[in-house]
Order: structure tokens, then C-alpha cells, then sequence
């Protein structure tokens, strides 16, 4: 299999016959060997039915049925898990995103690249619930994690299938893999794609969403930069609030000798302790934090770094098998 091109979807029952024809028009006429995998993330229209029929109407139609919604990391992350082909393409399945960049990105990754992001440099989305939310969020991830990506949002994507396979898809991460690849050390490039307004069904992102962007980001900043060394982020928060409580409790004792001040009395003393107690805490997180990324590397054979590719080296496999 060359091509596994692998869509969520939830109550998409009119888009998807137009979605596969658009698909089929795209894609076939580059002669690859590929599949549609769709995934149903626990729709409650009769987008299943269709699904059906579109499944015994074209083999290479595929349908996954999730037992209900799960949200759109998980089955995003059943489609590339049951996924056969060499090159993953992503897209949503409300004919936003439009089939005809398909070849396009497979040309970019045929020059070197492991990951080709869709850009929606003219999207056609309402400006206050949608595209403003969707501004400030990007401008943020990219300040926070600093990855240059215009467009975070963008579910047109296609990947190298050992790409896709290692990104950590959880929660709602989906809207994350431009950091995810970035963090991997995949070789990523933008590349302008068309944006179409919907036609049938509804929209499922409202402005609530921004608050999970906001937890996810900080989960996200967390495991590229302290997953290995916990101590550092709250031994050193620690360390400030011991610090911290020392100088509350060093003016206090000064005000007591200077000006007779009741130690009793001050609400630095008080200070002090609260500081003291909550900077032992954040070391003993700390402590914690790294017997659990020790446990977590050591118990299941990861390591921390990734391997691109090596010169006059035997895998790792064949080295074992070879002791």
C-alpha cells in the first residue's frame, strides 16, 4: 500500500459521498495503490449507513465504527494505527479541505521532507467564533514552543508513516502535531492549501476550545522540555519559594530589632513559613517527577533521544540477536 488517507468523522452523513468522490478525483489519477480509512467517531446520523455503502461500492474504502465519540485524537489515532500505506494523509471529513492538494503534498515529501503541513492562507471560516480564536492560539503555541507553523489547526496533512506512527496522540493533541513532529526532529514544511466553506452539517468547534488549547499547551511545553528532568522545573520553583520565604523571614527579624516589631504580629512571618513549606513541596514533586520519567523510560525500553539514521551500524535487533 503507497497511501492510506485517513479522515474522523462525526454526523458527516452528507458529506461523505462527496467527500470520496473528491478523494477518487484527486487521487486517482497518480496511479498509487492507497485507501480511505474512515473513521466514525461515534456519529448519531446515519453517516455509518453510508458508510457502508461507500465500503461495498469501493474496496478501497475503508470504515472504522468507534463504540461511541471519543473526540478527534482518538480516531485520528485509530485511522494511522490500522493504516497500511508508506505515506498517511489526514483531512477532515466536512469538505473543508480540499482532496486536489493531495499530490501536491506527496511532491513535497518525495523532496526530503517527513511531514508537509496544509497553511489556510484564505480560510473561509467566521471571523469572531472561528478564525480570531484560531489567530490567537497559533500565535501563542508558536511563542510558547517556538515552532514557526502559520497554521496549527490545519487537519490537511501528510506524513511519512513512521512519522505518524510516533507521534503521542492523546487527548485532544490533534491540533498539536506541528509541535509534536517538530519535537520528533521530523523535517516539516507549509505549503498554502485551499479552503472551502461548509456545505452540509454542522460545525463541532465552538469557543470553549481555547481553554483546552490552553491545558494542552502546557502539557505540551512540559513533555519537550522537562519530561527527562522534572527537577529542574520544580526544584527551581522550589528552590525560589525557600528563597523567597528566607527574605520574608530575614525582613521580619530586622523589623523586630530595628523597630521593636512584634515577630507575632507580622504577617512576613507567616510568610516565611508558607513559602518554606510550599518550596519543600515543589522538590519533593521534583523528586517524584524524576523516579516516575525513570521509571517510565527504564520499564519500557525507550530511550531518551530518537535515531534519523546511521552509518556502518547493525540495528539493534540484529546486534541482540547476534549476542
Amino acid at each position: 500500500m503507497d497511501l492510506s488517507i485517513v479522515i474522523p468523522i462525526k454526523d458527516e452523513q452528507d458529506n461523505l459521498k462527496p467527500l470520496h468522490e473528491a478523494v477518487r478525483a484527486a487521487v486517482d489519477p497518480l496511479g498509487v495503490d492507497y485507501e480511505i480509512i474512515l473513521v466514525d467517531d461515534g456519529s448519531t446520523d446515519d453517516s455509518w449507513t453510508t458508510l457502508r455503502g461507500l465500503c461495498a461500492a469501493d474496496p478501497r474504502v475503508k470504515a472504522v465504527q468507534l463504540r461511541k465519540n471519543y473526540g478527534q485524537t482518538p480516531a485520528l489515532r485509530a485511522g494511522i494505527d490500522l493504516a497500511a500505506g508508506g505515506v498517511i494523509v489526514t483531512m477532515d471529513g466536512d469538505l473543508q479541505n480540499d482532496p486536489a492538494d493531495i499530490p501536491i503534498m506527496l511532491d513535497k515529501l518525495r523532496e526530503g521532507y517527513d511531514v508537509v503541513l496544509g497553511w489556510r492562507q484564505d480560510r473561509k471560516d467566521a471571523f469572531l467564533h472561528r478564525k480570531l480564536p484560531s489567530l490567537l492560539a497559533n500565535a501563542l503555541i508558536r511563542y510558547v514552543t517556538r515552532v514557526t507553523i502559520r497554521d496549527m489547526g490545519c487537519t490537511l496533512r501528510a506524513m511519512r508513516r513512521e512519522a505518524a506512527q510516533e507521534l503521542s496522540l492523546y487527548g485532544e493533541m490533534h491540533r498539536f502535531i506541528p509541535v509534536l513532529a517538530q519535537q520528533g526532529g521530523q523535517r516539516m514544511i507549509q505549503i498554502p492549501v485551499r479552503h472551502h466553506p461548509r456545505r452540509f452539517g454542522k460545525t463541532k468547534y465552538n469557543i470553549s476550545r481555547t481553554v483546552r488549547v490552553l491545558l494542552d499547551l502546557i502539557t505540551v511545553k512540559f513533555l519537550d522540555s522537562y519530561l527527562t528532568r522534572p527537577m529542574h522545573l520544580f526544584g527551581l520553583g522550589g528552590l525560589i519559594c525557600i528563597l523567597l520565604g528566607f527574605l520574608a523571614l530575614g525582613t521580619c527579624i530586622v523589623q523586630r530589632l530595628a523597630w521593636a516589631e512584634h515577630m507575632n504580629r507580622n504577617p512576613l512571618l507567616l510568610l516565611s513559613v508558607m513559602l518554606t513549606v510550599i518550596g519543600v513541596q515543589f522538590i519533593s514533586m521534583g523528586l517524584l517527577g524524576e523516579m516516575l520519567s525513570r521509571t517510565y523510560f527504564e520499564s519500557q525500553g525507550k530511550h531518551a533521544y530518537q535515531i534519523r539514521t546511521t552509518l556502518n551500524l547493525e540495528p539493534e535487533e540484529q546486534r541482540h540477536q547476534a549476542a
